[in-house]
């Protein structure tokens, strides 16, 4: 038999607006005054269980007078001047209002909960034997199933298949995975057999910690929230002393009935219970936040939030940010007299021995032509120019890869080189020179591919009242180029990561909160400096998760405008709660005073406004742009 896992605080809340109905309609249908007041006696009792608990861990621990403090304060004051149905409604709406609280925060977390429900428990090693995930090392190799979730971050050793990686991305489009390709854990492997080799044990996998900083992001403080909880510190006991003169003072001086005036200040502590105040911030933070994971965007915190909403400048990098960072060969020339295919064979041997980036695209295009590069030897890389090597296959003679400055050209004249290399930069396209000996072989033109969602992306950015910009470290050629076909008007190239830096404190000085955009490695420092840093998840790399405030797990550019216009939303919501809470609170306590409101109306203001303020704040999980 299944056990009822029973929350006290609903049952007890329920069972109190029951009992305070029943009065009600006893005492104004049946007219059973008498009987009425034991169902208004049962609804104080049991509604104001968990508020006086409340208050006295605020009174003994906390040291300070908070919201429920007031609450029992009106509800005493209520029983004392025999106002058992208004002492039942304070203390039933009030925690109505707690109950709804409560729920607004549990929705908003109903992404990490279903992230943490699809974290595999357990994993089958290459022996068959099946253990805990805690017990797998790196360096072991698990076997996943067609069906079943990836256990572990690690690499595929053999087998394929497609892999949902939408609990990491957001992303409901299965990637293909073959050997060599990564892959993470809570992710479902979908229609083929994998053996992974771990490369990270599950408490530092992506997954963990994805839902690691979204649970801290959900609990962190924004500003705003931090503001009202000082103001409601203050609040409280300025609130009780006010009642204390309202209830007192004419009395003793002025000739007033005491009962009235007791009742003005029951009315006064009431309506002046700021719960819908203080729960306008933290159910709009943990909501927008909760929201937002669901489309694999990771906003560490109401403050990063906050700073969203308030973005002047958005300032893109280049590769891996506007473009996909995965250079390829476009085109290829030959010079003196030597065909594309030596071009190739010798620019591959060399490329062999280097780890750059670019080395790899210029190997696997001369795979794909079904070229064999050279063998070479007494490689030597040569820092911001290129490599070189002698070739064995061309007589032990030195070749080079790389820019103008390590080849020497011969032959081949100067002007003829700079006209080559000026048209593959306008057209956003890097040169790579390969020479042999004295003589240039020809020039290889790579090429980066631009997101396709770059330019709406931009547009969006514009759209919602910041400034876009670019800053590089490419040369201006090829960042005139990107910039023309994004949409960007404004750019900075050739930039150092030193100037980088220089260059985000100088617009943050001239136009206020700036958010950088990069890939979360060799932008760090500008991610760092930037009011907001947002960093190109590319699957979850750890270190774009550390750099930054928010991770776009997905790297979807689209996502960025987005995360602008959800900040902005949700401050709006905020100045929407604070405004409605002190709005009401203004017009009632005023009332109060001069004896024109009445503690049901008061009540009711009260509570209603603290579940408008929840319901309002809930419609941040489902933003929309």
């Amino acid at each position: 038999m299944k056990k009822i896992n029973w929350d006290w605080e609903k049952v007890l809340t329920g069972f109190s607006g029951a009992a305070l109905l029943l009065g009600l309609f006893l005492s104004w249908v049946l007219k059973a005054g008498e009987t009425s007041e034991v169902f208004y006696v049962i609804s104080i009792l049991s509604g104001g269980y968990f508020v006086l608990l409340g208050a006295a861990k605020g009174f003994l621990k906390q040291r300070f007078l908070n919201i429920d403090f007031l609450v029992v304060v009106a509800a005493i004051g209520a029983v004392y001047i025999n106002q058992l149905a208004e002492a039942a409604a304070v203390v039933f709406f009030f925690s109505l209002a707690e109950v709804f609280e409560e729920f607004g925060i549990e929705r908003s977390r109903k992404a990490v909960e279903a992230l943490i429900k699809k974290s595999p428990q357990t994993a089958i090693l290459e022996n068959g034997e099946k253990v805990a995930v805690e017990k797998v090392k790196i360096g072991d190799v698990v076997i996943v199933r067609p069906g079943d979730m990836i256990p572990v971050d690690g690499i595929v050793v053999k087998g394929s298949s497609s892999a949902d990686e939408s609990a990491i991305t957001g992303e409901a489009i299965p990637k293909d995975k073959r050997g060599g390709d990564n892959v993470f854990a809570g992710t479902l492997n979908q229609n083929g057999y994998l053996e992974i080799e771990a490369k990270k044990e599950k408490r530092n996998s992506t997954f963990s910690k994805i839902v690691e900083l979204v649970e801290k992001a959900q609990k962190s403080r924004a500003p705003a929230q931090e503001f009202i909880d000082r103001f409601a510190k203050y609040y409280t006991p300025s609130v009780v002393v006010g009642a204390v003169f309202v209830a007192g003072i004419p009395p003793l001086f002025f000739g007033g009935i005491f009962l009235d005036w007791l009742y003005r200040a029951l009315v006064l502590l009431v309506i002046a219970c700021p719960c819908a105040l203080v729960i306008s911030t933290p159910v709009s933070i943990a909501s927008a936040v909760g929201g937002a994971s669901r489309r694999g965007i990771i906003i560490k915190g109401g403050k990063h939030l906050e700073s969203l909403g308030r973005v002047k400048v958005v300032a893109f990098d280049k590769t891996k940010t506007l473009t996909f960072g995965e250079p390829y060969i476009s085109d290829i020339t030959a010079f003196n007299g030597f065909s594309e295919e030596e071009v190739l064979e010798d620019a591959a041997g060399i490329e062999k021995f280097s780890s750059h980036p670019l080395a790899k695209s210029i190997l696997d295009f001369a795979q794909k032509r079904g070229i064999t590069p050279h063998l070479m030897d007494k490689y030597e890389n040569v820092a911001g120019k290129g490599g070189k090597a002698n070739c064995l296959v061309c007589d032990d003679i030195e070749h080079c890869v790389g820019n103008l400055k390590i080849v020497q050209p011969d032959g081949v004249s100067a002007r003829e080189m700079a006209e080559k290399t000026e048209k593959f930069e306008e057209d956003g396209k890097t040169a790579v020179f390969v020479s042999e000996g004295g003589k240039v072989m020809g020039a290889l033109a790579i090429a980066d591919r631009i997101r396709p969602e770059a330019r709406a992306a931009v547009s969006e950015v514009e759209r919602l009242g910041a400034r876009a910009t670019m800053l590089t470290g490419d040369n201006r050629r090829a960042a005139a180029f990107v910039a023309r076909e994004t949409g960007i008007k404004e750019f900075y190239a050739s930039l150092l990561p030193d100037e980088k830096l220089q260059k985000i404190n100088e617009l943050k000085s001239k136009f206020g909160f700036v958010a950088m955009v990069g890939d979360g490695i060799n932008d760090a420092p500008s991610l760092a400096a930037s009011n907001v840093g947002i960093a190109m998840g590319s699957g979850g790399s750890d270190a774009a998760i550390e750099a930054a405030d928010v991770a776009l797990m997905n790297s979807n550019l689209l996502n960025v405008p987005y995360s602008i216009g959800l900040g902005k939303e949700t401050l709006k919501t905020i100045k929407q709660n604070i405004t409605a809470a002190l709005g009401v609170k203004a017009i009632f306590l005023a009332g109060a005073v001069f004896g024109f409101a009445h503690l049901e109306f008061a009540i009711a203001a009260d509570s209603g406004v603290a579940i408008l303020v929840i319901l309002n704040s809930l419609k941040l999980f489902h933003f929309s742009k």
